[in-house]
């Protein structure tokens, strides 16, 4: 049978609606096709499916009449997309005077690339520097000329010229080095650059000179050996172990994967309750990788305990990293060497080091692991986790204080007067403050043949530790005499004799704590500030010295 609808306005759009395959969106509104939306969903009781919309402006007969508009929609089934990680790009003017805004504008008519030598690896980096844009390869180092070219001249030489190119002719600096996949190692002060090349176990330096490997500077082996166990390859790690109990303790503010065994999937959702506290996780997705179920969670403030109980580890995604910063209250350009995520931390995981231009050497090692260094005025700053923290605080004692945590300061030095001479090392002593103490006093190795297989062993002498002077300090039993068990102080110089833990070896009648001193050629010893004197105070160590006599045999 058929209707009749009558129309009260000219010109109008008759939209018949359709459910199947109708997409719901924020608010509950639903997109049909050919992409009209209707705020607030449809009625689904509403069995006609026609809509009306007037397309006059007030329904005026004969007024400004309006279309369906343009539909920005594209449907490539095979998108020819392009990775090109040597190629820079760059977009149109920006001119805040005369209001002019193109950087969202990037013409495919104009040359707006210049590409640099993929054999030399992906852009890592680049840095504008006056009119000069440096690009870090992963194995190169160039500059490029902006707003301006360069021009060769019959004679060999070179010409400037301004041309239409933002970016110009890219030159590489003498050197094959790059800056690996290291961004992170970046610093810059004044027309000084300092990066790391992990792929050559270098760290450089780039100044008007060129490039400089400043890691040969002393640290050459030490380098070599470092750089080489940071994994730049992204790998899961792990914290904490399998959860059995109602609650478990959990990690830190970042993103992390919850590995799922199982059916203990219904276990971990989103509503997840930190010690009885809304949860923090902000965000959470299903993973696989390697045929491994995870979670990913995303998370606002740190883990403290998780439940409900569930087989669970947190894990989490990484890499090892070089991070680098200049530290302008120092001079010093600071580079740690982390070989995990800062969101672990063990003592033997990072190195954290740093350079001086004044001696062209490496001057300290550092307690502190950071996720950020960089100076700001005349404050050397660094990020640990979501924290931010100033170095070099101006608060009564807090030397040795990184995140809270108090680090002793250490000096490791070597006794070596006259190499050649077999010697009895048989005291210590140092000029300096109060609060030093002798950790470890180990002789050269030396080796014996063992019989009757006539083995080779290695053997190194060593002695007690040597406690500080107030440390040292204690009442003897029978007198009731104050005593020092370390370092006693004679004429402002702090003296202490060595007390000798070294096993038996052949030939020996008097051994180990019967004697005094050690043998050897040279001594490496370690002095370290104890953790009671003036605790985070300033400490001075301006000699040190050890008594001996020629070995007697």
């Amino acid at each position: 049978m058929s209707a009749v609808i009558e129309i009260d306005y000219f010109n109008t759009f008759i939209v018949k609606g359709s459910y199947s395959g109708a997409a719901t969106g924020p608010n509950n509104t639903v997109f049909l096709s050919p992409g009209i939306a209707f705020p607030g969903g449809l009625n689904m009781s509403d069995t006609t499916g026609f809509y009306i919309e007037e397309s006059r402006i007030r329904g005026d007969f004969n007024g400004v009449s309006y279309g369906a508009g343009i539909k920005a929609f594209l449907d490539d089934p095979n998108p020819l997309q392009q990775k090109r990680i040597n190629t820079l790009i760059y977009s149109g003017v920006y001119n805040s005077r005369t209001g002019i805004n193109d950087t969202n504008v990037f013409s495919t008519g104009t040359d707006i690339t210049r590409s640099c030598d993929p054999a030399n690896g992906s852009i890592q980096r680049t840095y504008a520097e006056d009119t000069n844009l440096i690009v870090f390869q992963q194995n190169k180092v160039s500059r490029a000329l902006i707003d301006k070219d360069t021009i060769y001249t019959t004679e060999g030489g070179t010409q400037t010229q301004s041309g239409a190119k933002v970016i110009g002719q890219i030159v590489p600096y003498k050197g094959e080095y790059g800056i690996s996949n290291n961004p992170e190692s970046f610093a810059v002060y004044g027309y000084r650059k300092y990066f790391a090349d992990k792929y050559r176990n270098a760290i450089m330096r780039l100044s008007n000179d060129g490039l400089t490997e400043i890691s040969a500077y002393g640290m050459q082996d030490f380098f070599r050996d470092e750089l080489a166990l940071i994994n730049d390859q992204s790998t899961f790690n792990k914290i904490g172990v399998t959860r059995n109990s109602e609650t478990g303790t959990g990690g830190e503010v970042g993103e992390y994967y919850i590995e799922v065994f199982g059916n203990e999937i219904n276990n971990v959702t989103l509503g997840m309750q930190l010690s009885g506290e809304p949860s923090y996780i902000t965000h959470i997705e299903p993973f696989t990788f390697e045929s491994v179920n995870y979670l990913r969670l995303f998370l606002s403030s740190p883990i403290v305990n998780i439940q409900p109980a569930g087989k669970i580890d947190i894990t989490f995604k990484t890499r090892g990293k070089v991070i680098g910063g200049w530290d302008i209250h120092s001079k010093n350009y600071v580079i740690s060497l982390q070989k995990n995520s800062n969101q672990v931390s063990t003592t033997s995981d990072y190195n954290t080091v740093a350079f001086e231009e004044q001696i062209n050497g490496w001057v300290s090692f550092f307690d502190y692991k950071p996720n950020l260094m960089f100076s700001l005025q005349n404050k050397f700053l660094t990020v640990q986790n979501i924290s931010l923290y100033k170095q070099y605080s101006t608060v009564t004692n807090t030397r040795g204080n990184f995140y809270g945590v108090n680090n002793a300061s250490s000096i490791t030095t070597v006794f070596n007067e006259k190499p050649s001479l077999v010697k009895n090392f048989k005291t210590v002593g140092y000029e300096g403050s109060s609060g030093w103490e002798v950790e470890t006093f180990i002789s050269d190795i030396t080796g014996v043949n063992v019989l009757p297989n006539s083995n080779y062993d290695n053997h190194q002498d060593t002695t007690s530790s040597v406690k500080s002077y107030e440390e040292g300090l204690y009442t003897d039993a029978v007198t009731g005499q104050p005593l020092r068990a370390g370092f006693n102080r004679k004429e402002n110089i702090y003296v202490a004799n060595l007390i000798s833990t070294s096993p038996a070896m052949p030939g020996e009648i008097s051994f180990g704590q019967n004697i005094t001193g050690i043998k050897g050629f040279i001594a490496t010893v370690k002095f370290k500030t104890d953790s009671s004197t003036e605790l985070g105070g300033e400490k001075e160590l301006w000699s040190v010295r050890s008594d001996y006599a020629n070995s007697s045999y």
